[in-house]
């Protein structure tokens, strides 16, 4: 009797929309272990648990060439979203292991609490939760959303969701992109600007970059004091792109208004001088994308990808990023 292939699904936690994607991998034939700790995996975890896996639903754990090294059998990582900065690409090539990703499944959700931390935070609805909770009714005036200036840094799928949502206020939409679309910007109405002038004009920023080299701590000191004082930051794309002491120096010192913050350098952020401001910062447990359909849209396309792989060819639509290792 031939031995079933093994599938590792690593996110530990899911919506149950997505059980039913997940599902056709065992009705294809492939034995699947779930992620049962409750938490991420870490790199020791899965040098644990992967060997013997020919494929890995990944979530935000680890897949450094130390974890790669050691599962030979491997040959696709299926990412359970659209960042990759946990998977080590140039490691995962050499391996001969393909990366794809669930680009295109969850960018609506995440605009969804991009902007609703936003309207949060120009309604000031920390400060007013706070007051009413603590048996205190001093109605008082607030900011609001309604033609003030939103500034993206990144116009891809979620930056470009999110500029939808602020056109329906009326909003002065201002982007900044590594590879700017500008056809697209300018029939958007979308004005592609250099950072310091979207730092220096926004009254809200909100960050939609992916995590490298280049941006990392692209929020800093610097680029806080280049901010309005009004001003607002949003965070749903990456911890490290933002200096945390420098934000939290910033927020409690007044030199921004305020943040909105699902994502943290370290998750859980246990320790980040961002936790604990209170007066003018959301937070969220970098959740942005789980909601029902865009769980069940990555897992559709993570499965998508592994039977496709595993039977010789390449997943459909552009999904993969190192597409040579499967040619």
């Amino acid at each position: 009797m031939t031995e079933k292939k093994k599938v590792l699904v690593g996110q530990y936690r899911f919506h149950p929309d997505a059980e039913a994607e997940l599902k056709r991998l065992e009705e294809a034939g492939f034995a699947v272990t779930y992620n049962e700790t409750g938490a991420s995996y870490t790199e020791d975890d899965l040098i644990g648990v992967l060997p013997g896996h020919m494929a890995v639903i990944a979530s935000g754990e680890p897949y450094s060439e130390r974890v790669l090294a050691g599962a030979p059998g491997l040959k696709v990582i299926a990412r359970w979203g659209v960042g990759y900065d946990s998977v080590d690409m140039a490691a995962a090539t050499r391996h001969g292991v393909a990366v794809a990703m669930a680009f295109g499944s969850n960018h609506d959700a995440v605009a969804d609490l991009a902007f609703a931390l936003m309207a949060g935070l120009a309604c000031e609805v920390p400060r007013f939760h706070a007051m009413v909770a603590g048996s205190e009714w001093n109605p008082d005036w607030h900011g609001s959303l309604w033609r003030s200036t939103v500034g993206l840094v990144g116009l891809g799928r979620i930056g470009r969701a999110m500029a939808r949502r602020c056109q329906g206020f009326e909003m002065r939409v201002l982007a900044h992109d590594s590879q700017p679309d500008a056809a697209f910007a300018k029939d958007a109405g979308i004005a592609l600007v250099s950072l310091d002038t979207l730092f220096a004009e926004s009254d809200f920023i909100s960050l939609h970059a992916p995590y490298t080299a280049e941006t990392e701590k692209l929020i800093n000191a610097r680029t806080l004091a280049s901010m309005k004082p009004t001003a607002y930051l949003i965070n749903t794309a990456r911890g490290g792109l933002v200096d945390e002491a420098a934000l939290s120096h910033a927020l409690t010192q007044g030199g921004i208004a305020g943040a909105g913050l699902d994502v943290f350098r370290d998750e859980p952020p246990v320790g980040s001088p961002l936790l604990g401001i209170e007066a003018n910062v959301l937070y969220a447990p970098h959740w942005g994308s789980q909601t029902g359909n865009a769980d069940a849209g990555a897992a559709r396309l993570c499965v998508d990808a592994v039977l496709a792989i595993s039977g010789g060819n390449s997943p459909a639509g552009d999904v993969l990023l190192n597409p040579e290792v499967v040619s």
